[in-house]
């Protein structure tokens, strides 16, 4: 009988302990769910945007040297040499400066421009009792172009051209001048010369520079490139609604310094999500960062 009553005992103690653990499991998984009930509810922070209009354009790359607007050039024999502007100091000079007076005639400045000059290698061209007088005017500058053949029905006068040089961390400005009107069979390229603006001198002739011929110019509505979600051929947005995400499926264009061209799915005024899109869903609540 004793036997039998210890069995029943442990047996009780035993389904106890089962029934406890059951218990506390369950009451835990409430606490939990709680949890992930109260955390899928409570806004999730990011950084908006406002949708707007920006300008959009595609680009012909390139590179060419650059060339004065104007040059001119003499060499002069330093022996006939009475009196001269130094010409180390590189100055700008006046038309109709007198840049040396020879024993027989006067050297004058035909246009404004920088004087320079040239030493003469000793065995070339004679021997080193010359100098080579330059005068550039480099307030534009003339670079020349090839391009591909393709770009014939895109290459025109007047198209804006953007111009870099590793010398200088800025853009200049220009635009194509003339277009050739044949193609060169051998190269199947075309030829064009743009002209850029130099009013500071910066560059100097025969600088080597980057060219950017910008062409099909156009205002789009456009979104930052950090707001663009990618998932296989899908490409959306997450529109803000009273603070309440929707995903809002969009076709894009080009993009220009991090910005995306958005062709259709949006308008302006639309509030979207900028910062923080890994971290959302659709329909989710959020708080917009200030």
């Amino acid at each position: 009988m004793k036997t039998k009553n210890k069995i029943i005992v442990y047996l009780s103690i035993f389904f106890l302990i089962i029934a406890s653990i059951i218990i506390g499991r369950a009451f835990i998984n409430s606490k939990i769910d709680d949890a992930i009930k109260k955390a899928r509810n409570r806004p999730i922070e990011v950084v908006s945007h406002t949708v707007i209009e920006s300008d959009f354009f595609q680009n012909i790359e390139t590179f060419g040297t650059a060339i004065a607007n104007r040059s001119f050039s003499i060499r002069i024999k330093k022996e006939n040499i009475i009196k001269s502007i130094d010409f180390n100091k590189q100055q700008i000079i006046k038309k109709g400066t007198i840049i040396a007076t020879l024993k027989d005639r006067n050297i004058i400045a035909p246009f404004e421009g920088r004087l320079g000059k040239r030493e003469i290698t000793p065995g070339i061209l004679g021997n080193n009792n010359s100098i080579i007088a330059t005068l550039d005017d480099s307030t534009k500058l003339k670079v020349d172009i090839k391009l591909p053949e393709n770009y014939v029905g895109i290459l025109k006068n007047g198209l804006k051209v953007q111009a870099t040089s590793d010398a200088f961390n800025k853009i200049f400005s220009g635009e194509v001048k003339t277009v050739s009107s044949r193609v060169d069979p051998t190269s199947r390229s075309i030829l064009a010369q743009i002209e850029i603006l130099n009013p500071n001198l910066d560059l100097i002739p025969g600088i080597l520079l980057n060219i950017k011929v910008i062409y099909d110019e156009r205002k789009s509505i456009s979104i930052p490139e950090e707001s663009l979600i990618l998932q296989g051929d899908n490409k959306f947005v997450y529109l803000i609604d009273n603070n309440v995400l929707k995903r809002k499926n969009i076709k894009i264009g080009i993009r220009n310094f991090g910005k995306v061209e958005v062709l259709s799915g949006l308008k302006i005024g639309d509030n979207i999500v900028a910062e923080g899109t890994n971290k959302v869903r659709n329909k989710a609540r959020v708080k917009i960062k200030k």
